[in-house]
């Protein structure tokens, strides 16, 4: 019998994991972030108040089956006319299985027959929601692209409006996990928008499985400016409890001076990894060369990242 492993997040990072594990006798469940308010999604959302799909269309298409020039049409994003412009196919497909079949979620499920997706693709709630953050001096920034803009210290992320209801199929794919992942992502605009999700951090923590951690590798400007591998994991503990998390991976590599250079100009450096801090919150830290770099920028290797994951807690796979 597969095992089931449920990973929530959004952003690119989650889609190069689930590219990874895909390869892998698992049962696959993605839970991904719908408060995204910008570019295409932003457009979709605002005008049709469906949920954003531009994360929801990355996994989908991370985890489909298809022919590559499938894939690449998906992924298509037009550049040119006046209300084409700037979107992907993907979305628009999304948007309009939405309206035929009347729900968001349902619309993922049909678009996920005709991609012949290797796993369950879930949204974080079946309605537009969103992100805000409460700075630390006091002012109220709204809209999941805005929050970093203003580059202030983040003291909270919350969500609106006040009556959210969870998927029941996200529940029960948590109930029924045997590993659990949160990450790859940016901690405050794609993993937390999740887990604020109502019952969604209440079902992890009642949960039996292998809860991981997927740390970032680099700081974000913006959000996360001089966060150590324990600040991220004590901004999901401030927001939504303990019990979240057994094991924090975190990179070992050494980067190269080309790509810290590329990332020092948008004042972005390397996560540090505080073993200390870390043993105190309880965790296992799982250290390894887990980044790649791909023209310059660093992508997690999604084959190490996944067999570190399917080694952790008692269902080892022999990866």
């Amino acid at each position: 019998m597969k095992r089931n492993i449920v990973v929530i997040g959004g952003g690119t990072g989650l889609s190069v994991l689930l590219r990874g594990l895909k390869t892998y006798p698992v049962n696959i469940t993605a839970i991904v972030t719908v408060a995204d308010d910008g570019g295409s999604s932003g457009i979709l959302r605002k005008e049709l108040d469906i949920p954003p799909p531009g994360d929801v269309r990355n996994v989908l298409t991370a985890l489909a089956e298809v022919e590559p020039l499938v894939e690449e049409l998906f992924q298509h994003r037009f550049t040119n006319g006046s209300g084409l412009s700037g979107h992907s196919l993907g979305n628009l497909l999304l948007a309009g299985m939405t309206s035929i079949t009347g729900d968001f979620h349902q619309g993922i499920v049909a678009v996920s027959r005709v991609l012949n997706v290797r796993g369950t693709v879930l949204p974080a709630a079946n309605q537009s929601i969103v992100l805000h953050a409460e700075m630390q001096d006091g002012s109220i920034i709204s809209g999941e692209s805005k929050i970093p803009a203003v580059q202030k210290p983040i003291k909270r992320v919350f969500l609106t409006p006040e009556q959210i209801d969870p998927l029941p199929e996200s529940l029960q794919a948590i109930k029924e996990a045997d590993w659990i992942v949160l990450g790859p992502g940016s901690l405050y605009t794609s993993v937390l928008p999740n887990l604020l999700v109502p019952g969604i951090a209440e079902a992890i923590q009642s949960s039996t499985a292998r809860k991981v951690y997927i740390c970032n590798v680099m700081t974000q400007q913006g959000e996360t400016d001089g966060y150590s591998a324990a600040d991220h994991l004590k901004g999901i503990i401030s927001h939504c409890g303990t019990g979240l998390v057994d094991d924090i991976l975190v990179n070992g590599t050494t980067i190269s001076d080309q790509v810290m250079e590329r990332y020092a100009e948008e004042m972005a450096f390397p996560v540090m990894v505080d073993q200390e801090e870390l043993n105190k919150l309880g965790v296992q830290v799982i250290k390894d060369h887990f980044v790649l770099e791909q023209d310059g920028q660093l992508r997690h290797h999604a084959k190490k990242v996944s067999e570190a994951i399917l080694s952790a807690g008692p269902y080892k796979l022999n990866c």
